[in-house]
């Protein structure tokens, strides 16, 4: 599995992201900014994506074959574990982080989504599929009271049942072309500016993933700040798996 990726910070911003990848899977994670510094967290969000990243590293290459959602429950576990004595995980506002993950096994990808950073796999035939998880999409802006509920949306942070809410697929690699891994920073192509799912892996296969970010830029400096709900821009990143024939 050859690997490529880009992850850039928005203007004058810390980098929230998080790539991590291997010659067998690769983990990304968007971390959600805190609308409140009352997180009664001593650490920020760069904090726990970095650690979790490192957790999932381990659980990942620890047991071979580990289910996905087993492999994201003990690290949310460890991560608990790392603040508990310093850190109110009750408090709603703790620093939390999308998370999504490809693993290639036995001639197999499996794919874990747990919010908005999905995953497209493009076949051998052209044909283009999504894995996403779409639960926060009809949720009022103002909706922290409704993380890690039911009824509301799921993120990685201080319940380690979060990895049970995960959206899985898999597919036979015979089957597939490319993958990509994106968070929501460069899927507003889509969300925001008409793109099609086919349209962004052709230009992600074409151009990279760096210039399919230039692009996502030129496209927020074109646009009247106010005009989409969220931010005008965010931290973006874009991986690009491909499989040998």
């Amino acid at each position: 599995m050859e690997i490529v990726y880009s992850c850039q910070p928005m203007s004058g911003a810390v980098n929230e992201d998080f790539v991590l990848g291997t010659e067998d899977f690769v983990i990304v994670m968007d971390g959600c900014t805190s609308l409140t510094e009352s997180t009664g967290c001593i650490h920020d969000v760069p904090w726990l994506v970095r650690r979790l990243g490192g957790h999932l590293f381990r659980a990942l290459t620890a047991e071979e074959g580990v289910p996905l959602r087993n492999a994201l429950a003990d690290a949310i576990n460890s991560v608990c574990a790392d603040h508990a004595s310093t850190c109110d995980l009750s408090n709603p506002d703790s620093p939390s982080t999308t998370v999504a993950i490809v693993r290639r096994a036995g001639g197999w990808l499996d794919c874990l989504v747990l919010a908005d950073s999905p995953v497209v796999v493009e076949m051998r035939d052209g044909s283009v599929a999504t894995v996403r998880d779409t639960q926060n999409a009809p949720l009022p802006g103002n909706n922290r009271d409704l993380r890690n509920t039911d009824a509301g949306f799921w993120v990685a942070s201080t319940k380690p049942e979060a990895a049970a809410k995960c959206v899985t697929d898999r597919w036979p690699l015979d089957r597939l072309r490319r993958v990509a891994v994106l968070t929501d920073g460069v899927t507003r192509l889509v969300e925001r500016y008409g793109w099609t799912y086919e349209k962004l892996m052709h230009e992600l296969d074409q151009s990279g993933p760096a210039a399919l970010i230039r692009t996502v830029r030129e496209a927020e400096l074109a646009t009247e700040r106010g005009r989409f709900r969220g931010k005008h821009h965010d931290d973006a990143t874009a991986v690009l798996c491909a499989f040998q024939s």
